[in-house]
């Protein structure tokens, strides 16, 4: 499915996604297209990005391709999704010790579609972090490595 999807291959597409995408959710899916669980997860994002086209605009970022994004934002596993509004980096509290990013797939589409809902309407209160609606036994568990400390 990730076919059906927009994506971008250098760090000047995100740049400029980053900057251009306003009053919407920005989604940016780190990744690789032939990942097993990046297809479950571009699955869930294609489904649900007609539905959402007014909240959000979603892309596939190539972990490989980007490994400025993927370092600046410590990606380590895959797929990593990642949210911003207006240029800004949208955080969400998913009751683990990482906020920057979601890790792995989502359980269902709803769950997509409220967290979406979420981050939008807590950036257009000025929000910068936001409180996942998602049920913390669908959010995927994992250990967090430190490299070089």
């Amino acid at each position: 499915m990730s076919f059906l999807l927009p994506k971008l291959t250098s760090k000047i597409e995100v740049d400029q996604a980053i900057k251009s995408t306003a009053e919407k959710v920005l989604v940016l899916r780190f990744g690789r297209d032939e990942d097993p669980v990046c297809l479950q997860l571009d699955d869930i994002l294609s489904k649900t990005s007609s539905d959402l086209s007014k909240m959000a605009t979603i892309y596939l970022v190539d972990v490989d391709q980007t490994p400025v994004y993927t370092h600046y934002f410590d990606i380590s596993y895959i797929p990593s999704t990642v949210f911003f509004f207006n240029g800004q980096h949208m955080k969400v509290d998913y009751g683990s010790p990482d906020h920057t990013k979601f890790v792995g797939s989502f359980k269902t589409k709803q769950d997509f579609i409220d967290l979406i809902e979420v981050i939008y309407r807590g950036a257009m209160r000025g929000k910068l972090i936001v409180q996942s609606p998602i049920d913390p036994k669908n959010i995927p568990k994992y250990d967090l490595l430190y490299q070089d400390i």
